[in-house]
């Protein structure tokens, strides 16, 4: 006897059917934190594959469940007011800190409107803007910051400072100039994967599982300090993508921060403290997919990510 499926049941199923496979992420050694947005609306989304289950909390409402997505059928559905969060006494291993922490962020997207949709993921708390040296930035996944040369570009920031960041001699920025920052702009309107890899030196941002290597025109890319020109390795240049930080990732001091820093970061997802706001720069669009690992992945690994999320099958 056949099975009669109900037609509106029928068609969830196949609307649902996701087309990655998970298990290529979860097998990959260092992973912490895995994301596959299949909740509802309303429920707390939870890490799978990993150590600590790191419930992300929705904030500013219930964060509507989309058809569409490669990992578990579905994803959340950001629009530019709401967020995910981990409060930072709980973020676990995923706070990423030291002078020879290493990260790697890969996300799986589907971003709207780069002027506003600023941010994937991370710990990153900037303050009020410019000249705000009281940041407790760490490691982020960001996009479009045509400050030094990243406009509609993937640009993935790290911090040792926390706030902004220091030349040699101590002088200062007015903002964290650490990011690496790729040739192509960020896909709009279509799935695709955003990556970055931290090896305690570099910053390397990958677009579909590709490294978009770029070379520092320093009068383009507004990068002609010296800072950037003779700062990098052997007193050449810190290039573009890859981009040479070497100094570790901020870890927040009680003892040393408490009366010069704002509370340590949060761990978010669409949005992060910016100018002041948490909602100025958050990001539009469908996140099916996130995944950080405590280790610089190969390039090799990233695009092994890349091919697992299957983005060409995903429904749009």
């Amino acid at each position: 006897m056949r099975t009669f499926i109900p037609s509106f049941f029928a068609a969830s199923l196949a609307f649902s059917a996701f087309a990655g496979d998970a298990t290529v992420i979860e097998k990959t050694p260092g992973l912490v934190g895995f994301w596959t947005f299949g909740e509802d609306a309303g429920q707390k989304r939870v890490s799978q594959g990993t150590p600590e289950k790191h419930p992300l909390t929705e904030v500013n409402g219930p964060i509507k469940r989309v058809p569409g997505g490669p990992f578990s059928g579905f994803s959340a559905d950001l629009n530019g007011h709401q967020y995910l969060e981990i409060k930072h006494a709980e973020t676990g291993d995923l706070n990423i800190a030291g002078k020879d922490a290493q990260v790697t962020l890969f996300a799986v997207v589907r971003i709207v409107d780069l002027k506003k949709s600023r941010t994937i993921a991370g710990m990153w708390s900037e303050g009020k803007g410019a000249n705000d040296d009281t940041g407790t930035r760490q490691y982020a996944l960001l996009m479009n910051m045509p400050t030094y040369g990243g406009p509609r570009n993937l640009v993935p920031h790290i911090s040792s400072e926390g706030g902004v960041t220091m030349r040699a001699d101590g002088s200062k920025f007015p903002w964290c100039a650490d990011y690496a920052a790729t040739k192509l702009e960020v896909p709009e309107e279509q799935w695709c994967t955003l990556a970055f890899t931290y090896d305690s030196k570099y910053i390397r941002a990958y677009i579909n599982g590709v490294l978009d290597s770029r070379h520092l025109d320093a009068v383009k890319d507004k990068r002609n300090d010296p800072y950037f020109t003779k700062e990098g390795p052997d007193g050449k240049d810190r290039g573009m993508n890859p981009y040479y930080h070497g100094r570790g990732i901020f870890k927040y001091d009680p003892a040393l921060h408490a009366q010069t820093k704002i509370s340590p970061s949060d761990f978010t997802v669409g949005a992060r403290m910016a100018v002041g706001s948490m909602t100025g720069e958050a990001t539009i669009g469908k996140f099916g997919g996130l995944a950080v690992f405590n280790r610089a992945l190969s390039d090799a690994e990233m695009q092994k990510l890349h091919q697992a999320a299957d983005v060409g099958s995903i429904q749009p």
